[in-house]
């Protein structure tokens, strides 16, 4: 199948319209099996559950083309899984066994000439999300719901691709409330929107977020959890019940212990500590990893050793291991590439 007439070298992180999205429906206790459809507009009433109180999960994850021209997405049972996780904490219906799978390869194969080619720095991401749909004036969960997937080629996440990024330690709260762990819902990123403009108009990147109760320990930024290098080369990343749990941070510890021999570990992490690390990255299905060579801790800038120029040689190790997995190069764990 021909690729689209795209420049794909200088796509940015944006949102373009492709030819087909998927859509289920939830009603009377069950979903339906769910078709390819055309139209990207969503017409619902004025007062639907989604609108008055954001009952709305979502995922992300990519597709990509493979050195030998196959089209692939990397891990989706974990998606799948995550999804599930997120809908029950909100009260909403799972999808069933298979369900996510399938959809997501029905609607990467309908717009596979939309997936950038082999070498071009570039993907189709992936955005599956649940909403609940009829009408809701009393706070109780929807009875209908729609899962949907648009797809959309991007570039890199971040301006400058693997420029470092300058960072702040922020004064704002993003983690979920103590206990229940990080939900990918439309409320709980909402409310990061206001940190990271504030961030932004000062010349930031991202928020660094801190613990809530404690605010000494290192949580994760709006869209992506960190990855820190020791100055003993070990790959560390914060532990916390309320940060996301991140497919790629989960697949780039792993990477770490098995193709690169690498000490790695998820623990706790002390804003204290940052000073003393080598190396810094946000990583995340949208992000890969992208490289901190800076924190500004109120006013004290905290500067990485490697990555102040270019990312670090431990982070560039992992991100071309990662890569080279995803797009075909290096053989994938058992289960981790699944062809369309």
């Amino acid at each position: 199948m021909a690729k689209k007439d795209i420049d794909w070298g200088s796509l940015g992180f944006g949102y373009i319209e492709t030819d087909y999205r998927y859509l289920a429906s939830f009603k009377d206790g069950k979903w339906d099996e769910g078709q390819i459809i055309t139209d990207p507009n969503v017409t619902l009433n004025e007062c639907a559950c989604v609108f008055q109180y954001a009952q709305t999960v979502f995922e992300g994850l990519k597709a990509y083309t493979t050195e030998d021209g196959r089209t692939v997405t990397f891990r989706p049972d974990l998606n799948a899984e995550r999804i599930n996780q997120s809908a029950a904490r909100l009260q909403m219906p799972t999808l069933p066994e298979g369900m996510f799978i399938d959809a997501v390869k029905k609607v990467v194969k309908a717009n596979e000439d939309w997936v950038p080619p082999f070498g071009s720095g570039a993907s189709l991401y992936v955005r599956p999300y649940i909403m609940g749909t009829n009408a809701v004036i009393g706070v109780k969960p929807a009875d209908e719901y729609q899962f949907r997937i648009l797809t959309t080629p991007v570039g890199p996440y971040f301006k400058g691709g693997a420029k470092p990024l300058t960072i702040r330690v922020s004064d704002f709260d993003r983690a979920a409330p103590n206990g229940t762990g990080h939900i990918k819902a439309g409320l709980n990123y909402a409310m990061s929107l206001y940190a990271i403009v504030d961030a932004h108009e000062k010349g930031f990147a991202e928020n660094m977020y801190l613990d809530s109760a404690t605010r000494t320990k290192v949580e994760e930024t709006g869209g992506a959890n960190f990855l820190f290098v020791t100055r003993d080369g070990k790959v560390v990343t914060p532990k916390s019940n309320t940060i996301l749990p991140s497919i790629t941070r989960r697949s780039l510890i792993q990477v770490a212990k098995e193709y690169l021999g690498l000490e790695a570990e998820e623990r706790e992490i002390t804003l204290e500590e940052v000073k003393d690390m080598a190396e810094c990255g946000l990583c995340g299905t949208a992000a890969v990893i992208s490289p901190v060579g800076k924190v500004n801790d109120h006013g004290t800038e905290i500067c990485f050793p490697s990555g102040m120029d270019e990312m670090g040689p431990i982070t560039k190790k992992l991100y071309d291991t990662l890569t080279g997995i995803q797009m075909g190069k290096i053989k994938a764990p058992e289960g981790w590439i699944v062809e369309i």
